[in-house]
C-alpha cells in the first residue's frame, strides 16, 4: 500500500505551478561524513541514475570525505539522481551535519511518481536511521509538512500546509 495516495495530496503538495505552494526543500539535521557515505553508497548499490557535476564538468562520484573536505571558495558540487522516470532529486553538498535536497516537482506527476518519491525518501531515512522531513520551499527553519517518520516507518503527512 502506498504511503501517501495522489489523489488526497496532489492539489497541496505537488503544484509546482502554485506561488502558495509547497515546493519542498528536504533537509536531514545532525549528519556527519559517515551518514553523506552511508548516502553515496545507497545511490550506488540502488543502481539510481546520477549525474555529479562540479562547476560544468560531471566527475565520477567521489568518498564523501573527499567532497566535503574541498577548501573553502570551491564551486559547492551537485548531485542529480532519479530514483525514477518521474522523480528528480538535487543534492548539493555545503557540509557534512546537514543532508540538503530539492525535488523537481514538474517531473513528479501521478501515484506512481509519488510512490517513488515515497520510497527514496524512505530507503534514506532506513539507511541513516532518522527522519527526513520536507518542508515549505525556503522553509528549513519552520514546520516540515511531509517526510519519512523513522518512528512510524513510513511517509507522512506531518503538518498539512494550510495549516
Amino acid at each position: 500500500m502506498a504511503d501517501l495516495r495522489w489523489d488526497d495530496h496532489a492539489g497541496w503538495l505537488l503544484d509546482p505551478a502554485d506561488d502558495e505552494g509547497c515546493l519542498p526543500d528536504l533537509s536531514i539535521a545532525d549528519t556527519t561524513v559517515a551518514d553523506w557515505q552511508a548516502f553515496l553508497d545507497l545511490v550506488e548499490e540502488r543502481g539510481w541514475p546520477y549525474d555529479y557535476v562540479v562547476g560544468c564538468f560531471e566527475m565520477p562520484l567521489p568518498r564523501a570525505e573527499t567532497v566535503l573536505s574541498r577548501p573553502p571558495g570551491v564551486v559547492c558540487p551537485i548531485l542529480s539522481v532519479r530514483p525514477g522516470s518521474e522523480v528528480g532529486v538535487v543534492f548539493r553538498f555545503h557540509r557534512a551535519e546537514r543532508i540538503d535536497f530539492d525535488v523537481y516537482l514538474d517531473q513528479l506527476q501521478g501515484q506512481e511518481g509519488l510512490d517513488v518519491l515515497c520510497g527514496f525518501l524512505a530507503a534514506i531515512g532506513r539507511r541513516l536511521g532518522t527522519s527526513v522531513p520536507t518542508y515549505p520551499e525556503g522553509g528549513c527553519t519552520g514546520k516540515p509538512f511531509l517526510g519519512f517518520d523513522v518512528a512510524a516507518d513510513r511517509v507522512r503527512v506531518w503538518t498539512p500546509p494550510d495549516e
